[in-house]
């Protein structure tokens, strides 16, 4: 009779590669500490442990890594993250520009000092005012695909 103790060992590395691929899908830490846990318990098993010595290994060093480990990995991550400048419509606020056709409160254009051309109105409260071509302009906001603008002097 087999003794399927015996293959143990492949239901070890198969767990493994399950585990890494569900990490590879999460990108969470969590499944990566439980990989590293089963390499232990492989490892138990190459020497030759009972196998339920080598599951309660596997657990042990997995939740030691979720609770040690893991958590440094999220904020070296969340730390590295914080550095990131704001991109898309965030980058767009603060910018300046100059005006491309005549921005009144219904609209115009402005060409943006990143190379960029968009439709502009006047920001609320200098509705009443019009800024004329080559006046520098800040964007207060972004609207849609508009951006709202204030004159450069008047901040």
């Amino acid at each position: 009779m087999v003794d399927l103790t015996d293959y143990l060992w492949i239901a070890w590395l198969v767990f493994i590669l399950v585990c890494v691929i569900i990490e590879l899908l999460t990108l969470d830490f969590t499944f990566l500490m439980i990989a590293v846990g089963s390499v232990a318990g492989l490892g138990a098993n190459l020497l030759g442990w009972p196998w339920w010595v080598q599951i309660l290994f596997a657990a042990a060093v997995s939740v030691l890594l979720l609770l040690l480990i893991r958590p440094v990995l999220l904020r070296l991550i969340a730390r590295d993250s914080a550095d990131v400048p704001p991109s898309n419509v965030a980058a767009l606020i603060g910018m300046g520009g100059r005006v491309a056709s005549t921005v009144a409160e219904l609209g115009g254009l402005v060409k943006l000092d990143n190379g960029e051309t968009w439709t502009a109105r006047l920001a609320p409260d200098y509705a009443r005012h019009t800024v004329d071509p080559g006046d520098r302009v800040l964007v207060f906001a972004i609207d849609g695909s508009t951006a709202v603008v204030v004159p450069a002097e008047r901040t």
